[in-house]
């Protein structure tokens, strides 16, 4: 009966997605086991995971509010009124989230960057692009604990639990593969590359090539929010409230006791049960920030904080200094390149006006172009380097050009660094104390020269198909593509938002995830991961399932 209660809650109220019977008015007044702060991809696993038990009472906090059609959700065009869905159901509105209004992501008062601010964070506004990183990313990177044989349970949990597929129309037709074909051409037979089933074949990534595995059901988003959060939805020990924005953790010393939370202006103390742990996954960005309003991080950035009265009267015999936190910010560098061919129909996706028969075809059946985001092909390959290290590769192909390349014959090639760059930033807050990045791109300049010497190599194929560059040529020299590759344009502002790794396992949070120097906070999401070869939401999600099992523990 809880259940179906919140069914019919979820559609009349904002700031409230409960399955249990805790009482509106009364989850700033229990005393909770575990308090998660950030109802995103990692926070919803954790919390999920570790409500299975059943004994233990679990608070789920998110800043934001509904974003899928099932978690009260209504921002939606038009085409979509009278249905359930919202705007984050349908994957081919995700390239419509970057122009026009919206509610989904953070406001500049939250963050300066683009990311997710809902239920379902930047999962529920991204492309879903479901790549399983390569064993060698864990086995090289990670530390004690977390290589790939330590995490290979947690992934087989989350194929378990997660739905993902590279066909992710309900008819069973891949839509729009023209760019795929000429990519194949120029990628597979002229420069050497295999087409493989990307996460069948996940530990290869040394020149291959395939169609994008999406984590979508039935043809719609999907996502933690809607495979493992609604499963914890039916627990009477599980508590999701919305709209609720964390200002600090509260401590006694190296011991978590609670949260001070704001929901709309009402301030109030949210306490833990005297075992109880609290759990940060407010993303790479907000969660460091979190933890230097909690009087953990940099001295100097704690100072700032205490002048502006924004530790809570926290005095600095009781901070934890730790420069690692908010430390080693990663981004992955993007170059767009626009792609043009006779034989290549491109397709743009419109947010009020899609073509009739293809919204038709996506009402009535979860079919056609609306069924995916846009992404019909990605290829990996490695630059290896002098002394043994290399520098990962990724490129995606989308279904239509950018910028000043916008013809019925042109697609954009996005490539991205991956695994093994040397460049990384901080998270700093500016003067209103809004967390951000800096520093992030090419301060190594062997990573600029690594994804120039990628280019020019792949670009080396072109002959083969009958692709053409538009925005760089064709003969472009490494040095010339590398200039191009470094001057701020439309084109190279290198930021794509995949922010991780400013929370880092090892420095900022031991290998249990436990903030060092405290007894019982914890970070899990995207800012304890290392940079993957692959896009990183896949790897934060196996790193929510690791560091819930690892957490459960120590309970």
């Amino acid at each position: 009966m809880a259940a179906v209660l919140c069914s019919l809650l979820l559609l009349q109220a904002v700031g409230l997605v409960c399955a249990s019977p805790v009482q509106p008015q009364s989850w700033t007044t229990t005393l909770w086991d575990v308090i998660v702060v950030g109802a995103g991809p990692a926070g919803i696993i954790v919390a999920s995971r570790l409500s299975e038990s059943g004994t233990k009472k679990v608070l789920l906090l998110e800043g934001g509010g509904p974003s899928y059609g099932i978690t009260g959700g209504t921002e939606r065009p038009q085409w979509l009124v009278g249905t359930n869905l919202s705007r984050v159901d349908v994957p081919g509105l995700y390239d419509t989230i970057f122009s026009g209004p919206t509610n989904l992501t953070c406001g500049p008062n939250e963050v300066n960057a683009f990311v997710g601010c809902s239920i379902g964070g930047s999962s529920a506004i991204n492309a879903g692009l479901f790549f399983q990183p390569p064993e060698s990313d864990f086995d090289t990177y990670f530390p004690a604990g977390w290589k790939y044989a330590d995490v290979l349970p947690s992934i087989n949990r989350l194929y378990q639990t997660q739905p993902s597929s590279d066909i992710t129309s309900e008819n069973d037709i891949l839509y729009e593969q023209s760019g795929y074909t000429a990519a194949k051409e120029w990628l597979v037979t002229g420069a050497g590359f295999s087409e493989v089933a990307i996460n069948t074949d996940s530990a290869n990534k040394t020149k291959v090539f395939g169609h994008p595995i999406y984590d979508y059901k039935n043809g719609q988003r999907g996502g933690p929010a809607i495979s493992y959060l609604q499963t914890a939805l039916t627990r009477s020990n599980f508590h999701l409230q919305s709209g609720v924005w964390v200002n600090r953790v509260l401590r006694t010393g190296s011991v978590a006791t609670g949260v001070v939370a704001n929901a709309s202006g009402v301030i109030s103390t949210v306490s833990l049960s005297p075992n109880g742990r609290v759990i940060i996954s407010n993303g790479a960005l907000k969660s460091p920030e979190l933890l230097m309003k909690s009087g953990i991080g940099d001295p100097a950035v704690l100072e700032r904080l205490q002048q502006a009265n924004k530790l809570g009267g926290l005095p600095a015999s009781a901070w934890i200094n730790n420069t690692a936190v908010g430390a080693g910010l990663f981004d992955n560098p993007n170059t767009f390149i626009e792609l043009s061919s006779p034989s290549v129909q491109s397709y743009t996706y419109t947010y009020n006006d899609p073509i009739p028969a293809d919204a038709s075809l996506y009402l009535k059946s979860r079919s056609g172009p609306y069924s995916f985001a846009s992404e019909i092909s990605v290829f990996w390959d490695y630059v290896p380097h002098a002394d043994g290290t290399r520098a990962g590769m990724q490129g995606t192909i989308g279904t239509a050009g950018y910028d000043g390349y916008t013809t019925d014959q042109t697609v954009t090639l996005n490539i991205y660094g991956t695994s093994g760059l040397k460049s990384s930033g901080t998270v700093v807050l500016d003067a209103d104390f809004v967390p951000g990045p800096q520093g992030v791109y090419f301060s190594d300049p062997q990573d600029a020269q690594d994804i120039a010497a990628f280019i020019h190599a792949i670009f080396a194929a072109l002959p083969a198909s009958n692709l053409a560059p538009l925005n760089i040529p064709a003969a472009a020299s490494t040095a010339q593509i590398l200039t191009y590759i470094t001057t701020p344009s439309a084109y190279t502002e290198g930021e794509v938002n995949h922010w991780s790794s400013s929370c880092r396992l090892g420095r900022c949070v031991d290998a249990n995830t436990t903030v060092i120097g405290m007894r019982n906070l914890n970070v899990v999401d995207a800012s304890i991961v290392e940079p993957f070869t692959v896009n990183p939401q896949f790897g934060v999600m196996v790193a929510a399932e690791r560091a819930a099992e690892l957490i459960a523990l120590l309970m």
